[in-house]
């Protein structure tokens, strides 16, 4: 647990004490999520420090007392750097955390050095996803009820497990730990009203849109919409990927992942440096 804008958090981070040849990634979770759906990711990327935290009434971190916004949890967020000693940092997020890493990047272009954008939108702006998808996805009961996430899975997330269907429910299932009300819905409110597309023209860093084709809540659509917008972005397609094709199609996102961050500099990115 950490205290950070006012705020306790929990927080958690890997290979932070280790001599590694990378930046740290500082990850943003999808709405709801806590650390652990995501832990298996930042596992996999045995080369690289990691550090995420659960929002505020998420996870373990304690129910908010005041709403929030993009603005000031990438506030939170850079002071959660600062204690753990930790200056620039390659940025992802994924859904709605893809909205955070972009506010992030574009308030604090300093400490961010590559940016990746995971099943995510330009916020207000995007192209809604199948309604039998959206109207399930605000049901708290895929939290709290394993049936019911059981059930749904595929409305929900859509895509195929290359490991196998079960797998790729209990796997997932057996990570989710549900948010509170008041941490869920601060979360959905910190959003409305916010889209980043007139200000990504402006974002001079190289960035990764990932995406699934198959992906029921956020479209394939949306990330052609951010890479067009972003003057130095990629898109990479993960084919039968649904919205966690991070998890269901891992070997695939790390390997992609690996390839842009390690990717040598560009001259736009050696020219900003000097």
């Amino acid at each position: 647990m950490m205290e950070a804008g006012g705020r306790s958090l929990r927080v958690a981070h890997w290979r932070l004490d280790e001599p590694l040849d990378h930046p740290p990634i500082l990850f943003f979770n999808g709405i709801g999520a806590n650390i652990e759906a995501v832990a298996p990711l930042a596992e996999m990327l045995t080369e690289r420090a990691f550090v995420m935290f659960d929002m505020p009434g998420t996870g373990e971190s304690p129910d908010p007392t005041l709403p929030y916004n993009p603005f000031t949890m990438s506030w939170t967020a850079r002071l959660i750097l600062d204690q753990l000693g930790v200056d620039e940092v390659d940025v992802m997020g994924v859904s709605w955390g893809g909205a955070m890493a972009q506010h992030f990047a574009l308030q604090y272009p300093k400490r961010t050095r590559r940016l990746v954008l995971a099943a995510t939108t330009a916020g207000m702006l995007m192209v809604p996803g199948n309604p039998a998808a959206l109207t399930k996805m605000a049901n708290p009961r895929r939290y709290i009820d394993p049936n019911f996430m059981n059930e749904h899975f595929q409305t929900l997330y859509g895509g195929t497990d290359r490991d196998g269907q079960a797998h790729q429910k209990d796997g997932h299932i057996g990570r989710l730990k549900p948010p509170s009300p008041r941490g869920y819905l601060y979360q959905l409110i910190a959003m409305l009203g916010w889209t980043s597309l007139p200000a990504l023209p402006f974002l001079s860093k190289e960035v990764l849109v990932m995406m699934g084709d198959d992906d029921q809540i956020v479209p394939l659509i949306n990330g052609r919409i951010l890479a067009g917008a972003i003057p130095n972005a990629q898109l990479e397609v993960v084919e039968g990927g649904g919205h966690l094709f991070l998890l269901t199609h891992a070997d695939e996102s790390v390997a992609r992942l690996r390839a842009f961050l390690d990717a040598p500099a560009t001259p736009a990115e050696l020219d900003r440096a000097a």
